[in-house]
């Protein structure tokens, strides 16, 4: 009985083969008219593209994408131009965009990275896979790490400035590029993030940021754009503001006889204030005040774990203030 029923098994298993591979053999022989038009003159060599007709039977054929396209394949007489192929692809089709991506998503929807394309914010924008990608082609621009960034800042004009500032992820020197951060097929973080928060990605290589920590920073583990701007900044560290400020957006300043002078202010530095017999800061104020914390690493000079410290101290210098 067991042996029967491998045989079965056998006989439907090679009947499916033999129905993929006639299937394939008729539209490979239907794609053999549209050799005939669009040789290496129309079209440009993509003999080396994944799509490039081969003998494989998973190989995709012209008809597999472009539909069987008879009336374009024989002009029908009494017509003055040729009708176009049943799918065409490109700036100039007129097809559904959900109908383009559904011919692709034939194939490419049996991985995880494509899982999540379904409503992601490419898919509600209605972009075609044909508008990054290019078949006819031995080299696809945006599957190549150094080319896959010009295919990008084609639309986020955003970014590829901020990417031109000072302070950057090595993107413009191509030692990274977007698809390290994002999954472009869809996610199920913000922003396309490659893993399920803005954190989880960052930590992908900024593990030592990861913790965790005997004393943490809030804003850290809730989400590390809220002090940097991830494709540059003209602030060192990509931070979104120069400290002190990007600090006093949360916290509020140092003060010193209850002056809270700013660069300049009168009370900061000689002569007092009004109504004060001296300056603020003396020999001994014990230099806090938001006038010295404009200088340097303004207040990373004395909080120089930011992102959490491990300091076990239960006294000065207090590890709750992220001292070192």
């Amino acid at each position: 009985m067991r042996i029967k029923r491998a045989m079965a098994a056998i006989a439907l298993g090679l009947f499916g083969l033999a129905a993929t591979v006639g299937a394939a053999g008729v539209d490979a022989a239907a794609s053999a008219a549209c050799i005939e038009c669009h040789d290496e003159e129309d079209l440009a060599d993509n003999s080396r593209h994944a799509h490039a007709m081969a003998t494989d039977t998973r190989s995709p054929t012209c008809v597999t994408c472009h539909g069987p396209s008879p009336t374009h394949v024989k002009q029908p007489a009494g017509t003055k131009e040729r009708p176009p192929p049943d799918i065409s692809y490109g700036k100039k089709s007129r097809a559904p965009v959900a109908q383009l991506n559904g011919t692709c998503l034939t194939c490419h929807q049996k991985d995880a990275k494509r899982t999540l394309w379904g409503g992601s914010q490419h898919e509600t924008a209605d972009i075609a896979c044909s508008t990054c990608h290019k078949n006819h082609t031995n080299v696809d621009k945006v599957l190549a790490k150094a080319s896959q960034v010009e295919v990008c800042i084609t639309c986020h004009k955003e970014q590829r400035t901020q990417m031109m500032r000072p302070s950057h992820h090595p993107v413009p020197e191509g030692k990274m590029t977007c698809s390290d951060c994002h999954n472009v097929h869809g996610s199920a973080g913000p922003k396309l993030a490659k893993r399920d928060s803005i954190n989880a990605t960052c930590y992908s290589c900024h593990a030592e940021k990861r913790g965790p920590f005997v004393h943490n920073h809030e804003p850290v583990a809730e989400d590390c754009s809220i002090c940097h701007n991830s494709h540059g900044s003209n602030v060192a560290a990509m931070l979104k503001a120069r400290p002190p400020m990007l600090c006093q957006q949360c916290h509020t300043p140092h003060v010193e006889g209850g002056v809270g002078a700013v660069g300049g202010q009168r009370g900061g530095f000689p002569p007092a204030a009004p109504g004060q017999l001296s300056s603020a800061v003396t020999g001994i104020s014990s230099g806090k005040n938001v006038v010295n914390m404009w200088q340097g690493r303004s207040c990373m000079n004395c909080h120089t774990q930011v992102h959490g410290s491990n300091n076990p101290s239960a006294t000065n210098p207090t590890p709750r203030f992220l001292f070192r």
